[in-house]
């Protein structure tokens, strides 16, 4: 079996220039759904292991931020997908998802879309998202249910190209986003799903 690296990075870099001919453009209504359960204004949201921008694409006009295309900040470990987020305009920060250089409570969400599969200490990921996103702030995951026909189809792709994934089912996500700590919700079911987690609020 092919090995693309941590997170299948080597195979991102080489497919940059082609990923957004190849993906259909981010579920900004279901995104924005999820993002309307925080408790606090969002206007900055990390867009971890964001890639060319897609999903930061989808999110214009949902942050509250003055500046909506810099009120998110896309994550990536990608240099190459990162270089195409970069030549579009959006604000970028190489990083693995699992150690971000960024302040505690520094951020009012977190999105991680369509990648959740593919980082190999998720809980490592959630724990950092937990840590970044400010009390009553959201963390968003979208990922692909393998038990839909299309998700068993998708799963057995992936493995197929290399790619060491593991996917959960919406109803699990939220099971293991709630024993990190969030108050968790399925926004939306189906084979592209949407579950949010929202950070305690401080106490008064």
């Amino acid at each position: 079996m092919l090995d693309h690296g941590p997170g299948d990075v080597r195979f991102f870099d080489r497919v940059a220039p082609l990923y957004d001919r190849l993906m259909p453009p981010g579920n900004g209504a279901a995104l924005s759904d999820a993002l309307s359960l925080s408790h606090r204004p969002v206007g900055t949201v990390l867009d971890v292991a964001g890639g060319t921008g897609r999903i930061a694409r989808a999110l214009s006009g949902v942050v509250t931020s003055g500046d909506d295309e810099h009120g998110v900040v896309v994550v990536d470990r990608s240099v190459g997908m990162l270089d195409v987020a970069r030549r579009r305009g959006h604000a970028c920060l190489a990083a693995d998802a699992t150690r971000l250089p960024v302040e505690t409570d520094a951020v009012d969400a977190v999105v991680v879309a369509d990648a959740l599969h593919h980082v190999r200490d998720q809980r490592a990921l959630v724990a950092e998202a937990r840590r970044v996103v400010a009390p009553g702030g959201v963390v968003v995951v979208s990922d692909f249910d393998p038990s839909t026909l299309r998700g068993r189809a998708l799963v057995g792709l992936e493995h197929a190209v290399g790619f060491d994934s593991t996917f959960s089912t919406p109803d699990d996500l939220a099971r293991f986003l709630e024993r990190e700590g969030l108050s968790a919700r399925v926004v939306r079911g189906g084979f592209g799903y949407v579950v949010a987690g929202r950070v305690p609020e401080s106490p008064d």
